[in-house]
């Protein structure tokens, strides 16, 4: 251990910035694995998190057979009211969600990318049912061109864009702990840390 790093050692900042860039590389690690803390691992949290678990499991168990039903019992037509409302609700919301993606990203705010993801979504299920409600009608030629070159495009430049800011969020704290060595896959990347090896 280095005598700048010895027991008891306290340093000011004058003293830090006297230091060489590997020097503080080497005293910010020794930082970060004295506090190297996962808050998934406490108590309460962890609770949370089965119970979080157990709901997602419980979700997927109830919506798999209600799919099915719903495909058997469902009426091939289906006259709805209020389908007006229904679909200028659906794109005021897919405004806001856009809207609010580009404030997020003008004030450089991590929020962009849950954005990023509601908006790409709203996308997503737009042109879905745009082409499928339209099938058959003479509407479903203009829907189907909508959707292959305007919504589901603009979805994947957002899910894209998502991506790549949770990657730039990873890069920032691996150079910013000094980290050494190739930064991990996105997969790899924990929930507050930001790659522990995973637990055999």
């Amino acid at each position: 251990m280095r005598a700048w790093m010895e027991v008891g050692a306290v340093l000011t900042p004058e003293e830090v910035r006297e230091l060489s860039a590997e020097q503080r590389t080497e005293l910010l690690r020794a930082l970060i694995a004295a506090e190297d803390l996962d808050p998934l691992d406490e108590p309460q949290n962890r609770r949370r998190r089965v119970y979080a678990l157990v709901l997602l499991v419980g979700c997927c168990a109830w919506l798999i057979p209600w799919t099915v039903v719903l495909g058997f019992t469902l009426p091939q037509h289906f006259t709805a009211e209020r389908w007006a409302v229904a679909w200028i609700g659906f794109d005021a919301g897919l405004t806001l969600a856009i809207a609010g993606t580009a404030f997020a990203l003008w004030k450089r705010l991590q929020i962009a990318i849950f954005g990023q993801i509601v908006s790409g979504t709203l996308l997503v299920c737009d042109a879905w049912f745009d082409v499928w409600l339209s099938w058959g009608s003479g509407e479903f030629a203009l829907s189907l061109a909508t959707a292959l070159f305007g919504e589901l495009p603009l979805a994947a430049l957002f899910f894209f864009g998502a991506r790549q800011l949770v990657l730039l969020t990873v890069h920032a704290l691996w150079v910013r702990e000094g980290r050494n060595g190739p930064e991990p896959r996105l997969r790899q990347v924990r929930l507050f840390a930001t790659y522990r090896p995973i637990r055999r």
